[in-house]
């Protein structure tokens, strides 16, 4: 057994199910934190600096903070996630998604740290930036660039990995494959991080290092029993199974009134030892039926 099953019977029961939801609810407590006072955000940023000096909750609240601004496509887009994230703990088992999300949390904790250290590397942007700003200041501003929204991101790249030929409506009116949104997606990421300076690079490339590698190892075999592609496959096949089986066939069946032991459970039947061929009959007709020659 590999490290992620061996992971999984160890520590599978200790997975937060519905995971998605607490996403979703972290986010409302985040705008309304946001409603109630808009500079609290900046005690809950992901700053590097500052978790270093004592204030180790910002490894925690970093999460709750919205990825955009609280309207209409906004609140579409946090159900669309949600859709999708329930879809992949369903198809994947609550254990692997938990997994494939708090990597893209990790690595973005990591990534964070990874800034700061650069950060301190003479003749790199970033180092002149906090000679420039000071080290509190540009590490506040740095801070705010961190949320899960690339993470969400991730979430639905994994959907679109695993699913690749479910249908959605763009705009609620072109009907699309995911496959080729998760593309055009992954195109706009990659035109993104190349023209991003080291600090958005760090940001992307972390928060999305978890689709990268958690697809390397369950198409090598290493992570997952079988790949997501494979799970969905399985699931589709046991449910077209189930669809195309016949309907159950009564146990017990009297060969002249037709009545069955499904239907009437109390009722008694008897196979006929005159009759020429196995004809069983209800306690009715054993007795008063015309044997079989």
């Amino acid at each position: 057994m590999n490290f992620l099953n061996k992971m999984e019977r160890k520590f599978g029961k200790y997975a937060i199910p519905n995971l998605s939801l607490y996403l979703i609810l972290g986010y409302i407590l985040g705008y309304a934190m946001q409603f109630i006072n808009p500079a609290i955000v900046d005690f809950l940023t992901l700053n590097p600096y500052l978790i270093l000096h004592g204030q180790i909750w910002r490894l925690v609240t970093w999460i709750i903070i919205p990825p955009s601004r609280l309207d209409l496509l906004t609140i579409v887009m946090l159900m669309f996630y949600y859709s999708v994230g329930t879809n992949l703990e369903r198809t994947w088992g609550t254990f692997y998604y938990n997994v494939y999300l708090l990597m893209g949390m990790f690595f973005t904790i990591i990534g964070s740290f990874l800034i700061m250290g650069i950060s301190y590397i003479p003749g790199v942007r970033s180092y002149e930036r906090v000679i420039l700003y000071g080290t509190e200041t540009y590490f506040l501003l740095v801070a705010r660039s961190f949320s899960t929204y690339f993470i969400n991101m991730s979430i639905f790249l994994g959907f679109a990995a695993t699913f690749p030929d479910v249908q959605v409506l763009l705009m609620f009116i072109i009907p699309i494959k995911v496959k080729w949104m998760g593309i055009a997606y992954a195109v706009l990421l990659g035109i993104q991080f190349l023209q991003s300076d080291i600090v958005g690079k760090i940001v992307i490339g972390a928060s999305l290092l978890n689709f990268v590698l958690f697809f390397m190892m369950t198409r090598s075999g290493i992570g997952m029993r079988i790949s997501p592609r494979q799970v969905k496959r399985r699931h589709d096949y046991s449910r077209e199974v189930k669809r195309a089986k016949p309907a159950s066939v009564a146990k017990h069946k009297c060969a002249i009134c037709g009545k069955n032991s499904e239907d009437n459970p109390e009722a008694e039947f008897r196979f006929c030892s005159k009759c020429n061929g196995n004809y069983e009959y209800c306690q009715d007709h054993l007795f008063t039926h015309t044997h079989v020659k």
